[in-house]
């Protein structure tokens, strides 16, 4: 059917763009700036050519309006954190005396001066710093940075808009600074923030914005009547501003429900809303407040957090409704493009065919540009496009990749009771410690020892064919020996191999499943210079054979003590993927458990006594509406007891869980019924010990003591006053001695010291209870 062209051109345009570049420039010129190989002039150069290269990307694809300040040296939150002046008391040295080295510090922390938290930019695997506030914060405008950027773009001859984290989501997602009160609640300092933004406003104003962006995903959470208060006075004061650009409020990542009439009424000249997956429901409730009468509306209409193909033809139906409310209808990206590799052409190991089912954040910008075209001039201009989607949604519709009948047999014939325990907790435990012989407070790592660049050349030399697999194997072998050595020789009382041939907790697995795909140069941040290859779950999935029992076992020749089997778990193996979207995710965690669980009983039948299987994703992938919850919860801690569920009593399983707010989800944690839970803890001082304490946890765990996401190298004295917090809220015969996380991105020398710091604390507290 032919859809005639809207009365206003539609303009095409996206929130925001992937950071890296093509390479990875970014991360190679910020680490050799952390190393003293690359001068900052050098780094901010870097910096801007590739923010050029994506501008001229975009414009050349047709992207109408570009965004501007999405860039970032680190992240975005941190970013708007300098802009409104609010560094911490412990970094404010820093940051005077050098604010590029005084931003890492904030980002990175320093031997001396810890680092700002770190958690989940909402339900994606994006990380950011929490910003840190008290009733002493004093704010004050720093529009450098966001004006540099626009001017940058501007000389190019584009249309550009300024992207800003807005006040009433800066103030949500920020904490009590660590000498505050814990009952503080920050967004009582919005009447104090919004003289900042107002004069960040009024400067992009007079360096040529025309529009600005203000972002408000927390408003798609369940918010109180005294925020959506905080949420309409925050609009009233910046909208009757005289001096501003216009303003565009955009929410994304789900409906936004109870405040779409708020921002609906407000004095703001437009909304960006999300049209897809859940928050189609914005549909129906824009309808519903009577639309947007003379303000524009920008229609998130393209998925920007998956890479799957947009069917052209759903979402121009969407657009077409949309032209009745609203006084003009422009066409983007559900949220940023930074959730989304670069480019799908780079791929060169992916089936033609398939890969014609693919769209990054290129493919996404040419998908946008189409639909504005259609739109705007009707769908007889967009004709080839058209018949072109049909086919490749027709194509994965109906591909043998999609569907394998032995797989939906064996999901279909799961039972409750494969799901149970053939034991209690308390029962298990008794034969556990009998069969373990562990001492109080016994000490771990997570997982990963560091990937040194010897690793990564072995890995590289194997692709090429410079050493054939009996070679790369002796390396890995190698590297095995001398961690197993090291921890040996450490003291550490549960010892890991140190996954010295993964190359990516969720990839490593993915390569060796039916149903993925694989990528080369997929990348996408998930904080600061880490980047990872998220695999696509394309299809129906199984375990040829097993994939870790061999080193594993390999680890476990070499020493008497126990040595964990490390697993990646049903859940986060589908939110660090790019996941199918043709069947609910409760069906594909399904089959991804049962490839799972063949893989734990393995590791048992081999003789492994302790087997950790790690969903740091569970919190992440928590639903932002609450009336959603409970239906997530059910399938996601079933699929983990479906993984594990399966191994006799004196088999002691572990999970792992890291950077989350996971006050949320303890009764879930409960539900897992995992035998010890690890978690991360040292930056957030030991919250989570607490919040377990609260609920009544009655199972092991072990709250990080070294914040590993940080250079520093805590002292056993840290350490070991971070554990002495943990015993007030965890007994000591149920409490474990852990690094937060992995121990992948670090290096040997730190790894070393804070390790031996962390058994020498152990000993420490140890001693104090056997005195006591």
């Amino acid at each position: 059917m032919t859809t005639k062209p809207a009365a206003t051109p539609a303009r095409a345009t996206v929130y925001g763009y992937p950071r890296q570049g093509q390479h990875r420039e970014l991360k190679k010129a910020i680490e050799g700036y952390w190393k003293g190989r690359v001068t900052a002039d050098a780094l901010r150069d870097t910096a801007a050519k590739l923010r050029r290269a994506h501008w001229r990307q975009l414009a050349g694809a047709g992207i109408d309006e570009l965004p501007t300040g999405d860039f970032s040296l680190y992240d975005h939150v941190l970013d708007t954190t300098v802009m409104v002046g609010a560094i911490p008391r412990r970094h404010r040295e820093a940051v005077d005396g050098d604010p590029l080295d005084g931003y890492f510090a904030m980002a990175r922390g320093t031997q001396d001066v810890a680092p700002l938290e770190m958690t989940k930019w909402f339900d994606t695997n994006y990380h950011y710093l929490v910003p840190e506030l008290g009733p002493d914060t004093v704010f004050s405008a720093d529009s450098t940075k966001q004006v540099t950027e626009l001017r940058e773009a501007l000389a190019l001859g584009a249309a550009a808009r300024p992207v800003l984290v807005g006040p009433v989501t800066y103030l949500l997602l920020a904490k009590p600074a660590p000498d505050v009160a814990p009952d503080f609640d920050p967004l009582t300092l919005l009447d104090r923030l919004l003289p900042a933004y107002a004069e960040v406003l009024a400067d992009l104003r007079a360096a040529g914005a025309e529009w600005a962006q203000l972002d408000e995903p927390a408003l798609v959470q369940d918010r109180t009547p005294a925020e959506l208060q905080a949420a309409e006075r925050a609009y009233r004061v910046l909208g009757t501003l005289s001096d501003r650009p216009k303003l565009l409020v955009a929410s994304y990542f789900d409906r936004l429900g109870e405040a779409l009439p708020v921002l609906a009424k407000a004095p703001v000249e437009g909304l960006a809303l999300d049209f897809t997956g859940a928050a189609a429901a914005n549909l129906d409730a824009l309808a519903a407040v009577g639309g947007l009468p003379g303000k524009r509306l920008v229609a998130g209409v393209v998925d920007g957090r998956n890479i799957w193909i947009n069917d052209l033809a759903k979402s121009l139906a969407t657009l077409g409704t949309l032209l009745g409310l609203a006084d003009r209808v422009d066409v983007a990206a559900s949220c940023s493009l930074l959730h989304v590799p670069l480019d799908a052409s780079a791929e060169r190991d992916i089936e033609p065919q398939v890969l014609r089912w693919l769209a990054f954040a290129r493919q996404k910008s040419a998908e946008i540009v189409t639909l504005a075209r259609g739109l705007g001039r009707g769908t007889d201009t967009i004709t080839a496009e058209l018949a072109a989607n049909r086919a490749d949604l027709a194509s994965r519709a109906h591909s043998a990749l999609t569907r394998d009948p032995a797989v939906r047999a064996r999901t279909e014939a799961v039972t409750a009771a494969d799901a149970r325990r053939s034991q209690p907790y308390a029962e298990r435990a008794a034969a556990q410690r009998t069969h373990l012989g562990l001492p109080l407070l016994p000490t771990t790592t997570i997982g990963s020892f560091p990937q040194t660049g010897e690793l990564r050349s072995a890995r590289a030399d194997l692709r090429t064919g410079r050493i054939d697999t009996a070679g790369y194997e002796e390396r890995i072998k190698a590297e095995i020996r001398e961690v197993i050595s090291f921890q040996e020789k450490t003291g550490l009382d549960v010892l890991v191999h140190g996954e010295a041939e993964r190359n990516d907790m969720v990839q490593y697995f993915a390569e060796q499943l039916t149903g993925y795909l694989a990528t080369q140069h997929g990348w996408v941040q998930s904080y600061g210079t880490r980047y990872v290859r998220p695999p696509i779950l394309a299809g129906d999935i199984s375990r040829p054979e097993p994939m870790t029992v061999r080193w594993t076992t390999y680890a476990q020749s070499l020493t008497t003590k126990p040595v964990k089997g490390m697993l990646t778990g049903p859940v986060t193996m589908l939110a660090w993927s790019f996941v199918r979207d043709d069947q609910p995710l409760g069906d594909t965690a399904r089959q991804v458990a049962l490839a799972l669980r063949e893989e734990v009983n393995d590791l048992e039948a081999s003789g492994t006594s302790v087997i950790q299987v790690d969903e740091p994703a569970l919190r992440e992938t928590l639903p932002l509406r609450s009336s959603d919850r409970p239906a997530y919860l059910a399938w996601a801690t079933e699929a983990f007891r479906l993984t594990t569920a399966g191994v006799r009593p004196d088999t002691q399983i572990h999970t792992h869980m890291c950077y989350a707010e996971f006050g949320d989800v303890v009764q879930a944690i409960d539900d897992l019924d995992a035998d010890v839970i690890s978690l991360e803890a040292a930056r957030s001082h030991m919250q989570v010990a607490r919040e377990l304490a609260a609920h009544g946890y009655p199972r092991e765990a072990g709250p990080g003591v070294y914040d590993i996401h940080s250079p520093r190298v805590p002292s056993s004295a840290e350490a070991a006053e971070l554990l002495r917090s943990g015993l007030r809220a965890i007994p000591a015969e149920r409490l474990w001695v852990n690094p937060d996380c992995g121990l992948k991105t670090r290096g040997w020398p730190e790894t070393r010291a804070s390790l031996e710091n962390l058994v020498a604390a152990a000993r420490t507290v140890r001693e104090e209870l056997s005195g006591r």
